[in-house]
């Protein structure tokens, strides 16, 4: 069995980033990756880019909105403003090289159960962990979420390796946000006419929040979708996919809609909680937190990433969950009696994200 005082499980940018903090407090950690450095960004549609722009301003204190540590920065390193999930995956390589920080690759946790005094035991498909911390930073896209009933017949967009390679001049996208109205743009690029089906309208919204609010770069390529004629939105639910031999039929309100191809399923991802059992309490499918990120059911557990909720808001975007980083980690490091003032650059740099009245109640003016 090893030990050790902080195991991180994940090595995206919230692994990654968690533990480059606890590296600067000078924490004893590891962490735990089931596959390698990157892999869900290297598994995205080849087409595929990042809302979020990458500009290195670093000097003048305007931090890469990509960057999972202060003194880094994507657009820097990979040389783009939008960088691919092949391109973004070099990145957390580099960094986890560069940065030497331990990364066990290979390694699936299988089952986590909370010791009665402190600490955990984590089941791995390695061996038995034995840690007094525990931070679950598992991201999304490797878990498809599929909502709507028989929608599992469908091809969901985490299973799309690239778009070139979807059959058929027709098709149509289940969802429409990020993901869905990306899969549409691309479809479209190839010449392909398609239908995106969503009954909250998500390209009507106008929020201010951009967590709910399509990105400037989607609603921008949505245009230009538009403009070709070969776009329709319809506000409208499929409340149940039938898979029939040689088609697909795909039921609604009015009636029921055919087609030939399996529909594009664009209906989100989920957490990866399963090895946890109910080390975290759930209310509407997310995890309660306290205020540091840490679980209310199971003392020293803390959640990194996009499932990261405070208030209403997802912290869904790395810039924004990154600011949580400092906060759990300097949690941490003040009950393991570490000097966690070398944390301060966060702050100085923007990226500590402590004041959630702030940060979780702000919406755009204008």
């Amino acid at each position: 069995m090893e030990q050790t005082e902080v195991l991180v499980v994940g090595a995206g940018p919230a692994g990654l980033g968690v533990g480059l903090a606890l590296k600067k407090i000078g924490a004893q950690f590891g962490i735990l990756e089931r596959h390698k450095v990157g892999y869900s960004f290297a598994r995205w549609p080849a087409e595929t880019r990042f809302i979020t722009p990458s500009f290195n301003a670093n000097a003048f204190n305007l931090i890469d909105l990509n960057a999972i540590s202060p003194d880094t920065s994507p657009a820097y390193t990979l040389g783009q403003e939008h960088p691919s999930g092949k391109a973004y995956a070099r990145y957390l390589k580099a960094l986890a090289r560069h940065f030497e920080l331990p990364v066990a690759e290979g390694v699936e946790v299988v089952r986590v159960e909370a010791q009665a005094q402190e600490g955990f035991l984590v089941h791995t498909s390695d061996g038995l962990f034995q840690t007094r911390f525990l931070v679950w930073a598992v991201g999304e896209f490797q878990f498809p979420k599929y909502t709507i009933p028989g929608s599992d017949s469908g091809l969901h967009y985490g299973k799309v390796r690239s778009w070139s390679k979807v059959q058929g001049d027709k098709q149509v996208v289940l969802g429409g946000y990020e993901s869905g109205i990306d899969a549409a743009y691309n479809l479209v690029l190839l010449g392909k006419e398609v239908m995106v089906f969503d009954p909250q309208a998500p390209w009507l919204r106008q929020e201010g929040e951009p967590s709910v609010d399509l990105a400037p770069f989607t609603y921008e390529r949505l245009q230009r979708a538009l403009d070709s004629k070969r776009l329709t939105l319809v506000q409208m639910a499929i409340e149940q996919i039938e898979k029939r031999r040689g088609h697909f039929l795909l039921h609604h309100a009015e009636g029921a809609i055919q087609v030939p191809h399996p529909p594009i399923v664009a209906t989100g991802f989920g957490g990866g909680f399963e090895p946890l059992g109910s080390l975290f309490e759930m209310v509407k499918g997310q995890p309660r937190l306290t205020e540091k990120d840490e679980s209310t059911q199971a003392s020293g557990l803390f959640l990194a990433g996009p499932k990261v909720h405070h208030r209403g808001t997802p912290f869904c975007f790395i810039y924004k969950f990154r600011a949580r980083f400092p906060v759990v980690v300097e949690e941490i490091g003040q009950r393991l009696g570490l000097d966690t003032t070398p944390l301060e650059v966060y702050r100085k740099r923007g990226l500590w994200a402590d004041d959630l009245e702030a940060c979780c109640t702000s919406r755009c003016a204008c």
